[in-house]
């Protein structure tokens, strides 16, 4: 995208407004700006929430079906702009482009999913006593705050259920990836009553007007635990209802009798998918002494047979670290990793781009910066064990516990493994993987709240019993 094509503007009220400044988005793969879009004020951002306020009025009244006939189109249209929108997201996060397809795909689906979910009363109760129904109200406005790895499809988690619930929503994504969730707006800027959905933009700098602002009552947010930990204390002055997906340090356990040809293609890519940029990518990996050195050769052949390189690069399988910021974060933890243990792969960075060859550490272990801290990138530190008790309290003893993984050639031995994992999601012979109708939260430091499922649309209404005296069955006798 050149600076001479039109530059996305922020939804308000309905509205394609620009922002009272400019932010200059950069591309990864170059580290220069490819394009600005409009940027909001604090007072733009208190409009949105106006707006959204002002429609839920008439938005939490309209019957179900009709919501779900809005979700529908928006999907339409997403599946109609799909490349559009993966052009757009690889120039600003720098993923290969066909994936960034199938995020803008994976947007739909979520869509779609919640669109058919049903929201009926239940009842409680019906007895001589009482008569007592539960009902899912909306709660109002949602402030949906979007994360700078997955910028289009992390939208699925949040907007669809919110929208079918009856609540209105203002939509922020990351500051270094607004471009592809701007030009959603702007999509959809005719498919939803005026102040229904807003979008608007910041340079990581207005969050703290919008989670604390008095006419938000939901915030639900992907990003880092020290974020989620200061948006929980800005949304405590009005009690908002809070959604967090934070951050993880996943572990993955390798038990003696995996085959390390048959389970290293899928620690790979669940260390390595989106270079290493997942909340739930496997970020340590013990793995048994009498199998470390054959799983860690199995690893090093595939890390070197990826190509990485610019997303729009025929080829390329893996792209560049998102920012700056985070590219020293990943420099600094690397050099800490030659210090402490042993690469052996990957370790080179090259320019002008963010890039960082896929990264294998061994001889590290618990206490290392590599194994105690979430890099959110492409290095993967492997520590052997003896004990698989001692894997598992190692595994446990971190304050995240987003996602966890066991890797077995014997199913009800891995099961009995991942059950003593403190984590919200344990995957067996697998890592990583989301479906819209698989609930997904976190434990611990990883997150309060759950997305994706029916659960999910439960978190985006209020519970309200209507408890009534019944009917006499008869007339009173006397």
């Amino acid at each position: 995208m050149s600076t001479q094509e039109p530059k996305p503007l922020m939804l308000i009220g309905g509205e394609l407004v620009a922002g009272d400044r400019e932010l200059a988005v950069i591309n990864p793969a170059t580290g220069e700006p490819f394009t600005t879009v409009a940027c909001a004020s604090a007072e733009q951002v208190s409009a949105a929430v106006q707006a959204a306020e002002q429609a839920f009025t008439t938005w939490s009244r309209t019957t179900i079906e009709h919501r779900r006939e809005v979700l529908i189109r928006i999907a339409e249209t997403v599946e109609a702009n799909a490349t559009e929108l993966a052009r757009l997201t690889t120039s600003e996060q720098g993923k290969p482009f066909p994936i960034a397809i199938g995020e803008a795909m994976f947007l739909a689906q979520f869509i779609r999913y919640f669109a058919a979910l049903p929201l009926e009363p239940e009842v409680v109760e019906d007895s001589a006593e009482r008569h007592a129904i539960a009902y899912r109200r909306p709660l109002g406005v949602v402030a949906a705050i979007i994360p700078w790895n997955m910028p289009v499809s992390m939208l699925g988690t949040k907007l669809p259920a919110a929208l079918l619930a009856g609540n209105t929503v203002v939509v922020k994504p990351a500051g270094t990836t607004p471009t592809a969730t701007l030009r959603f707006g702007e999509l959809i800027a005719d498919l939803v009553p005026p102040g229904v959905v807003n979008v608007v933009a910041d340079d990581n700098d207005l969050g703290d007007v919008l989670t604390g602002h008095p006419g938000v009552r939901k915030v639900s947010f992907t990003g880092s635990t020290p974020t989620g930990k200061h948006i929980l204390g800005n949304s405590a002055a009005s009690l908002k209802r809070v959604t967090l997906e934070l951050g993880g340090n996943d572990a993955g356990i390798v038990l003696d009798d995996a085959d390390p040809k048959a389970v290293a293609p899928g620690i790979f890519m669940g260390s390595f998918f989106n270079s290493g940029q997942i909340c739930v990518a496997l970020k340590r990996l013990y793995v048994h002494e009498s199998i470390h050195d054959e799983l860690v050769a199995e690893l090093i052949a595939l890390a070197e047979n990826m190509v990485v390189g610019d997303g729009f690069a025929e080829g390329t399988m893996l792209g560049p670290v998102q920012n700056a910021r985070q590219f020293d974060r990943v420099r600094e933890l690397l050099e800490d990793s030659r210090r402490a243990g042993r690469i052996v792969t990957g370790g080179e960075t090259s320019g002008p781009g963010y890039f960082l060859r896929p990264t294998i550490v061994c001889d590290v272990t618990d206490g290392d910066r590599i194994v105690d801290e979430e890099q959110f990138g492409p290095i993967l530190p492997v520590v052997k064990y003896s004990d698989v008790d001692d894997a598992i309290r190692r595994s446990n003893a971190s304050p995240f516990g987003l996602g966890g993984s066991v890797w077995s050639s014997d199913p009800e031995r891995a099961a009995e493994v991942a059950s003593r994992l403190e984590c919200g999601t344990v995957w067996i012979n697998k890592h990583g993987e989301l479906a819209a109708n698989v609930p997904f939260g976190g434990a611990k430091a990883s997150g309060i709240g759950t997305e994706l499922g029916a659960r999910a649309l439960d978190e985006m209404t209020q519970l309200q019993v209507v408890s009534a005296v019944p009917k006499p069955a008869a007339a009173p006798v006397g």
